[in-house]
Order: structure tokens, then C-alpha cells, then sequence
């Protein structure tokens, strides 16, 4: 399979399916999948992140050696929403290494008192940061606050994460 034709040929879920499925929980062809998204080429970056998060949630494993590169993507403000949106997403589906914590806390943090910022994006941030902050009952107090800094922009959807993340 050509990866990059297969990513730019359709942005469907089916064509996600199939890049999944091909990709299964081969490291060699992960890292081709990771080697695009990480790329320079918008539209294959922006479409590649679909199949990567998908790719991570049926195998965590993969994602383990590119936690640096993709904190990286995450903290840049050129990428594309849907980048963002789908390392957020993924990264609700693994543990994350101790080494890691501080920085992708502080960038889901950002992400949520960013009242522009998309409510899936704030949403999956909230969990993540959650995740990180679930032994440390002062992260999750300021997590509170920073989600409820914005009432303007307390969608239905993020009111719903928040019921789900800190059971309010």
C-alpha cells in the first residue's frame, strides 16, 4: 500500500478503516503513518491524524517512542484543528509516560482556557488532563477553574465532559 496516496485518495471513516487495518499493530508501518503525520504537507498531516489516532486506540503500544514528537505538534500553534484534535483524542487512550506529564498537562491546560479553541479539542483536553492530574487533587481543582473560566463558552458538550471528568 502506498500510505500517502491511501491518506490523500478520500477522508472517509471507511478509508480510515482500511489505513487502520493495513496499519494493524505493525511498528514498521506505524512509523510510516507517524513519518507523514509529523511531515510537512498540510493536507497529509491534517488527514493522516484520523488514522493515527484510531491507529493508537486499538494499539497503545505504538504510540510509545513518538510521545515527544507528538507533544511537539501539540504545542504548535501553525497546525491544523484537526492535528490537535486527534492527538488530544489519542493520548485519552494511553498512559502517559512520568517524563511527559508536566508538559502535556500544561499544553491540554492551554487548550482549555482557549475559549476559541474547538469544543472537541477543549473536551478531549479536559480528559487528558484528568487523566494526569486524577492523584493530584490541586490540578484537578485548577482544571475546574479553567474549564468554567469561559461561561460564554460552556457548550452542551463541554458541560457534558465536565459531568464525566470531575462528576459535577
Amino acid at each position: 500500500m502506498n500510505l500517502r496516496d491511501e491518506i490523500l485518495a478520500e477522508h472517509s471513516k471507511a478509508q480510515t478503516a482500511k489505513i487502520v487495518d493495513w496499519i494493524g499493530n505493525d511498528p514498521v508501518r506505524f512509523g510510516e503513518l507517524m513519518r507523514l503525520f509529523l511531515g510537512d504537507e498540510y493536507r497529509v498531516t491534517q488527514r493522516g491524524s484520523w488514522p493515527l489516532s484510531n491507529a493508537v486506540e486499538r494499539h497503545p503500544e505504538l504510540i510509545k517512542p513518538y510521545f515527544g514528537k507528538l507533544l511537539k505538534q501539540l504545542e504548535r500553534d501553525d497546525v491544523h484543528v484537526a492535528v490537535k484534535r486527534n492527538v488530544v483524542r489519542l493520548l485519552q487512550f494511553v498512559e502517559i509516560p512520568k517524563r511527559y506529564e508536566g508538559r502535556i498537562f500544561d499544553a491540554c491546560y492551554s487548550l482549555i482556557a482557549d475559549p476559541a479553541e474547538t469544543v472537541a479539542v477543549r473536551c478531549f483536553s479536559m480528559t487528558v488532563a484528568a487523566n494526569i492530574a486524577t492523584e493530584r487533587p490541586e490540578l484537578m481543582d485548577e482544571l475546574r477553574l479553567v474549564a468554567t473560566e469561559h461561561p460564554q463558552a460552556l457548550t452542551a458538550g463541554i458541560r457534558a465532559r465536565m459531568r464525566r471528568v470531575f462528576g459535577v
